[in-house]
């Protein structure tokens, strides 16, 4: 039988009295007190305040448009009622919603968070992310990480003078590090937070030690596993991998609706009037087992990462390597100066360094890591038309 959680009547009714008598409690984060590295730029007004003002550059950034075409899980189907990364970003936004105004927190700032937190997201989902890793790092050394690099995106590659509290909460959103509690780390400048994000550079590790600077970027963390564990299942059984009822029925339910739902009461009931958010130990053990029975079942199945390592990643392989060629070569009619270096410098932001003076490698990561998955394959045909490497996809029919 189908379950779901309500909030109990002591938390629902303090909540409501709160409301009322306007003495909700005051952990979210206060717009006064936002971090910009140009502080004459982006003044906060009536209309347009700080996390408004985030979101807006976020949702207008030309990177924004691609999520649309950006792998969640299931990459080589073609059937629009799969789940796009476009679309599992705006679920994030709403469940981390849903507990922010519980909480009364920054709902703006929530929403900046959820809207660029996968912004730097590779095709192909994470087995493209690590394929990436792995070219970048056989390279340079250095690592990449798709949080790091939506950070890259929005502050680097795009100098939109984002806010420190945004882009430490996408930095340290990663949705595969669970924990049963969840502790802002207030950071003061923009010194630490660069500082922490050239550790994950030069250490991988380093980006699961990562830990949001806001209550609000602790909600949307969470909130993260909550809006894919459901979804991921609904989409697996739409795309014939895994029927729903193979999964074991836990504390937190096997369905989408009954996971949102049970999650987001247990963890209001949970963190009001905090200054963490925190689930109960059966709720976060039951959370854990789910996601556990997802890469069991889902994420680990052959069907759904076979042709990502035996085409796929030969495929990003050459192409890093062309387009790393062309860039040291200065063939300025390859794509990588056509449709990407020529494309960035279009936004027309002040930058203390030209964007084609980047290292080499850092470039080839860029344009690699902004493609869809149908601009890559078209990319790959277009630059090697002879190959025998051929993604095939399976049809609605």
């Amino acid at each position: 039988m189908l379950k779901y959680e309500t909030l109990s009547k002591e938390i629902e009714e303090r909540i409501l009295t709160d409301r009322a008598k306007n003495t909700l409690p005051q952990f979210g984060f206060d717009e006064k007190n936002v971090i910009r590295r140009n502080s004459e730029r982006d003044q906060a007004s009536l209309l347009r305040p700080a996390f408004i003002r985030d979101i807006d550059k976020i949702m207008h950034s030309p990177y924004y448009n691609r999520y649309a075409d950006k792998t969640q899980v299931f990459s080589f189907y073609k059937n629009d009622d799969l789940t796009r990364r476009g679309l599992h970003v705006q679920l994030v936004s709403r469940v981390a919603r849903t507990i922010g105004k519980a909480l009364n927190l920054n709902l703006d700032l929530i929403e900046a968070i959820a809207l660029g937190h996968d912004i730097g997201h590779t095709p192909f989902g994470h087995a493209g992310e690590h394929i990436l890793d792995e070219l970048y790092h056989s390279h340079t050394g250095r690592h990449f990480s798709h949080n790091i690099h939506s950070v890259r995106v929005l502050d680097g590659i795009f100098p939109y003078n984002i806010s420190l509290q945004t882009l430490s909460g996408i930095a340290a959103h990663d949705g595969e590090n669970e924990q049963g509690k969840y502790c802002p780390e207030p950071l003061d400048d923009f010194a630490d937070f660069d500082r922490q994000i050239e550790t994950c550079y030069l250490d991988k590790s380093n980006v699961k030690k990562l830990i949001p600077s806001t209550l609000e970027g602790c909600v949307m963390r969470i909130s993260d596993i909550i809006a894919y564990l459901g979804k991921d299942r609904q989409d697996a059984e739409r795309a014939h991998i895994v029927s729903a009822d193979s999964f074991s029925d836990g504390t937190i339910g096997i369905y989408n609706a009954q996971i949102l739902n049970n999650m987001v009461v247990n963890i209001v009931e949970n963190s009001y009037g905090k200054p963490y958010i925190q689930m109960d130990s059966e709720h976060f053990d039951a959370l854990k087992k789910a996601k556990a029975d997802n890469y069991e079942q889902i994420y680990l199945r052959e069907t759904v990462s076979k042709t990502t390592q035996t085409v796929v990643k030969p495929m990003m392989g050459k192409l890093y390597e062309k387009l790393l060629w062309d860039l040291t070569e200065h063939n300025q009619t390859s794509p990588v100066f056509t449709h990407h270096i020529n494309y960035v410098n279009q936004t027309h932001y002040a930058r203390s360094t030209p964007y084609e003076e980047t290292e080499p490698n850092q470039i080839v990561v860029d344009y690699l890591a902004s493609m869809t998955d149908d601009y890559f394959i078209d990319l790959f045909d277009y630059l090697f038309p002879d190959s025998t490497l051929k993604i095939e996809y399976k049809g609605y029919f």
